[in-house]
């Protein structure tokens, strides 16, 4: 991705978030996804709290930050979850959660009545992820 900062702050299409928004957003899903990750690790609750990605977007400005700082904030935070992610035994990556509320927080929902695993949760977050990425051109 290289953009100038002005490019960077324009919308990727009518009505759409602009790259630095978009990495804005993720820096946002990768900050609400660490805490939930390691709580996922150190218990057997899988209820999370939600948030609302646009006012998070419109509240924090990411138009007005530099865009080479975003991603290198958004880079840094996911080496980061990369590392966390590498820490968690691969029992609790496995275990089955009920009750869990993947259907309101998760990218690709969970029906709220079939058992979720932190595993399929981390691979919705890259989902995610990588969907946000490819709308950026």
């Amino acid at each position: 991705m290289t953009f100038s900062d002005g490019d960077a702050s324009i919308p990727v299409a009518p009505g759409k978030w602009t790259p630095k928004e978009i990495i804005g957003h993720l820096i946002d899903s990768a900050s609400n996804n660490h805490g939930r990750f390691v709580r996922a690790t150190l218990s057997d609750d899988f209820i999370f709290l939600p948030y609302d990605q646009e006012e998070w977007v419109t509240s924090q400005k990411y138009n007005d930050v530099e865009w080479i700082n975003l991603v290198e904030l958004w880079r840094q935070y996911n080496v980061h979850l990369a590392h966390v992610m590498d820490q968690i035994p691969q029992d609790r990556l496995s275990l089955p959660r009920m009750p869990h509320n993947l259907h309101r927080v998760g990218w690709r929902l969970v029906p709220e009545d079939v058992p979720a695993t932190l595993e399929y949760f981390i691979d919705d977050y890259v989902g995610h992820m990588k969907h946000h990425l490819a709308q950026i051109p």
